[in-house]
């Protein structure tokens, strides 16, 4: 009896091509605006439209969310934040800052058809007390509906802990796979980032490293935020080919 093939979605952080080239040439992509400043709906639905019926767009959720607003990613924010939003915004807190930059997601999410949120959390973002229980309050109450949320935890979170909490609050853990493991392997989401001195593109044999490690009968996401992004992503689905050509 033939083994269960690997069902894996890869692609780019970020549209690297022209969208028209990118539709053709890839069947998912992250957007990496919602993260930064949530595009209008109009053009979120605009990008639905012109790609493929079975294309899939996931996204990173508002930095205010997770980013507290001392992050240098702030300056990417295309307007000043309120005192209060200075004050509330980040590390998942209960404030009316989190809840509405989730609400500015949620709204990317249905304009683009999303099913998968990514919560890309800093290395500032430590297991400390307080941000446990906050996450734990964020996930549990926050509706879910068709939403698969991902978690990036970046800080010093000890595996047991994050174990803990995918399991408690269903999520998927997303890690640099050539980098560490991830604690949830039967729902990957990969996100490869080629961070190992200074080079800009993976090595063949680490793309075939990496391809081992998917799981069979899942559907698995491996999106490259490399410099050569996109032609990684292509050899790497050049390799699952001819991979998948011997796979008996």
């Amino acid at each position: 009896m033939a083994a269960a093939r690997r069902n894996v979605k890869v692609g780019c952080c970020g549209f690297r091509l022209s969208r028209a080239e990118y539709f053709a040439r890839f069947p998912v992509v992250e957007v990496q605006q919602t993260f930064y400043q949530p595009p209008r709906a109009e053009t979120l639905r605009g990008w639905r439209g012109e790609a493929p019926t079975d294309f899939e767009f996931t996204i990173k959720a508002w930095m205010l969310i997770t980013h507290e607003a001392r992050s240098p990613t702030y300056r990417r924010l295309k307007r000043e934040l309120t005192e209060e939003e200075r004050e509330e915004a980040g590390s998942f807190r209960p404030t009316r800052a989190v809840r509405e930059a989730w609400e500015a997601t949620r709204a990317c999410a249905e304009a683009l058809g999303t099913r998968r949120i990514l919560f890309q959390c800093p290395a500032s973002f430590r297991p400390a007390p307080e941000n446990v229980r906050n996450l734990r309050r964020f996930f549990s109450s926050t509706s879910r509906d068709r939403f698969v949320f991902l978690w990036e935890p970046r800080g010093d979170w000890p595996r047991e802990l994050i174990r803990e909490l995918c399991d408690e609050l269903d999520l998927a853990h997303v890690v640099d796979p050539l980098v560490e493991r991830t604690v949830t392997p039967r729902r990957c989401y990969f996100r490869l980032h080629v961070r190992r001195g200074g080079r800009k593109t993976y090595e063949d044999e680490e793309l075939a490293e990496l391809y081992s490690t998917l799981p069979r009968g899942e559907t698995s996401y491996v999106l490259f935020n490399n410099v050569r992004m996109a032609e990684d992503a292509g050899r790497f689905q050049r390799l699952m080919r001819e991979e998948d050509g011997d796979d008996v």
